[in-house]
């Protein structure tokens, strides 16, 4: 594990770096660089999601660590099986979908117009 964390703490530091790169190599982690360029955005957002729902409280920083990688494995493998289109990770993609289900005409729901 890098030592870095010793003056600011894993997580800090996590905070502090500039990229998704970065991050991967901080955490140890390997990446295919093909799935991280499609879908860096959308790793770095659920990383950034499953850290806000993850409980650090109590773990020194060598479980702050191994923490941190783990949820970034999570957010990577979700990319990985996936794509950003199927994960919606952005409300982009929950505004578009609201939009074509306001659109949709049933065809259930179609009369003639003699009726």
């Amino acid at each position: 594990m890098p030592k870095d964390f010793e003056q600011t703490g894993v997580l800090d530091h996590v905070a502090n770096l500039s990229s998704a790169e970065d991050i991967f190599t901080y955490l140890l982690m390997p990446f295919d660089e093909e799935v991280l360029n499609v879908s860096r955005l959308h790793i770095m957002k659920r990383f950034g999601t499953y850290l806000r729902d993850a409980d650090f409280d109590g773990m020194d920083e060598d479980t702050t660590f191994l923490k941190a990688r783990q949820v970034l494995k999570r957010a990577y493998s979700d990319f990985v099986q996936s794509t950003p289109l199927k994960e919606k990770v952005f409300k982009v993609f929950h505004d578009e979908a609201e939009k074509h289900q306001a659109r949709f005409v049933g065809i259930e729901s179609l009369r003639l117009a003699a009726e």
